[in-house]
């Protein structure tokens, strides 16, 4: 098959495809890989690295696109990359289509194949290709707000950990899933007072046999989370509804409740945010403030840390990557519900 990997084109994004490894393992299988020139740059993977795992390297992100028909990258296509897409090629991506329309059209009229990384079933019934960018996000999540939670980053001037005689932070960690556990996990970690909330009563007993109530586990009604947000120095919406649009947890209303400077972060905005007042942001400016709160909600989070999410992310897409490229697109849809599923 004949596989394309084009450069990263999101504001700040540096994760790339595939690795020069992966690459190897596929050119070695007798497949031909175009790579787009600088692709792996931003995070220490030239030109010469992909040269000598067998592929070619083309000038051009329009180059690659002509070259080949399975395409393999890591955000969603931007309308120009849309624009290139045709009947014959697969797309192998986070798509993140519920909040975004005009990229469903897009890709609709395009009549290319599309299958998301996010919706991809496990035979566990997990979400395999999804789970390693949760846990970076998760991780992620607790940092920056850590960060934003200080006073010269826009926050009331609170120290996660707290020190001896001067109470922690109070950290509200809205979902239970991968990225809430990892979430809670640097959070307890660091010190901080963490209530999880998630409305299935089983995956709250596993969080507190996890955390052996180092975490508190709370069943989310909405009364319960409006009470917890109105305490909170952090809140961290985790909430997942594999394909769907989040669930608005937290209003704007609710807002008034908060103490100014507190910190909202939404890592669920790829899935159009889990709270009223969410927006997209960028790493180039991620905050922004609504009634005195402190809003970080950049769409693509594991993109600030591209060499971790990069290999994490392909230690999990390479086999699919290679089953589309033995099989061919048809069969390895045919032989596997999960992939199909995506």
């Amino acid at each position: 098959m004949r596989i394309g990997v084009p450069k990263e084109i999101k504001n700040l994004e540096f994760r790339v495809g595939l690795t020069p490894s992966v690459v190897r393992g596929l050119t070695q299988q007798g497949h031909a890989l175009f790579v787009e020139t600088g692709a792996g740059d931003g995070i220490g993977l030239g030109d010469a690295l992909y040269r000598s795992a067998g592929a070619t390297i083309l000038d051009s992100a329009e180059a690659v696109f002509e070259a080949a028909d399975l395409i393999v990258k890591v955000k969603e296509p931007q309308p120009i990359e849309i624009a290139r897409l045709k009947p014959r090629h697969t797309l192998f991506t986070y798509l993140h289509l519920a909040p975004d329309p005009d990229q469903a059209r897009g890709l609709q009229e395009s009549g290319c194949t599309a299958i998301a990384y996010e919706t991809v079933l496990g035979s566990d019934g997990g979400l395999p290709l999804l789970a390693p960018m949760s846990q970076v996000a998760g991780r992620m999540a607790v940092q920056v707000g850590a960060y934003h939670m200080l006073k010269p980053s826009g926050g009331r001037g609170v120290l996660i950990g707290g020190v001896p005689g001067v109470p922690p932070a109070k950290v509200v960690i809205l979902g239970g899933g991968v990225s809430g556990y990892h979430a809670a996990e640097m959070a307890v970690g660091l010190r901080a007072d963490v209530s999880i909330f998630d409305v299935s009563a089983r995956r709250l007993a596993e969080l507190d046999a996890r955390f052996a109530g180092a975490a508190k586990t709370c069943y989310s009604t909405h009364d319960a989370v409006i009470e917890a947000v109105a305490q909170a120095d952090l809140v961290i919406g985790c909430v997942l509804l594999p394909g769907a649009a989040a669930p608005k947890l937290v209003r704007r209303a609710d807002l008034s409740s908060m103490r100014n400077g507190s910190v909202l972060v939404d890592v669920a905005i790829d899935q159009g945010g889990c709270f009223e007042t969410s927006h997209a942001t960028t790493h180039a400016d991620p905050i922004y403030e609504v009634d005195g709160i402190v809003h970080y909600c950049v769409a693509n989070m594991p993109g600030a840390a591209p060499y971790t999410s990069t290999h994490a992310l392909n230690a999990v897409t390479a086999p699919y990557v290679t089953a589309l490229a033995e099989r061919g697109v048809e069969r390895a849809l045919a032989e596997d519900a999960g992939l199909q599923a995506g």
